[in-house]
């Protein structure tokens, strides 16, 4: 008998002592804002049909290029294959927003010293300009540097025009900028003693 009364007990414990849980803040709040908005911008770069020639005939997939970037000085280049040509962007832009890197920009707008980029058997050659320039590049170079948030820029494709690798020489220019404050600090001394 004392068994069945200890069981009793433990069950109206049971049920007294229900749990409650609080709704998480946040979920509601990004419920009720409507959708969110994007940090980055995003433009495609390249789209190309590829074919993979099998046994059993031809097999065409679609090859995309995507960049990212904040105008602020951070950018990112991605790629993704996929059977239909949407899936494709969808995954270059997931790639390219991993590969995001910071540049270095002089008063926000122009680049601190000329810088060459290679990428395969293109080249791209980016000088730094006067206020007012405005972006002085061709095709995929300009796609890259107005998404870095560069404003002033001179610029010259060298070699092969292969998109895709332009947009590679331009990145790899661009993350190989230092400014003088980077360069002291790597010294050990001040900007004045460079």
């Amino acid at each position: 008998m004392e068994n069945e009364v200890k069981k009793n007990e433990t069950k109206e414990f049971k049920k007294d002592n229900k749990r409650e849980f609080k709704k998480n803040q946040s979920r509601d709040n990004r419920r009720s804002n409507g959708p969110r908005e994007k940090l980055l911008n995003g433009t495609v770069v390249n789209i190309a049909r590829v074919t993979k020639v099998t046994k059993g005939g031809r097999r065409m997939r679609f090859a995309a290029t995507y960049a990212v970037g904040d105008g602020k000085g951070l950018i990112g280049l991605g790629t993704g294959k996929a059977n239909e040509v949407q899936d494709a962007i969808k995954k270059a832009e997931q790639a390219a927003g991993r590969n995001l890197i910071k540049i270095a920009l002089v008063d926000g707008r122009t680049i601190p010293h000329d810088v060459t980029g290679k990428c395969g058997k293109a080249s791209v050659l980016l000088k730094s300009a006067k206020p007012g320039t405005g972006v002085i590049a061709g095709g995929t170079a300009r796609v890259i540097l107005e998404l870095a948030g560069v404003k002033d820029v001179v610029s010259k494709s060298l070699g092969s025009n292969t998109k895709i690798n332009v947009a590679k020489a331009t990145i790899d220019a661009l993350k190989s900028l230092r400014t003088r404050e980077h360069i002291a600090s790597l010294r050990g001394k001040k900007v004045e003693e460079l």
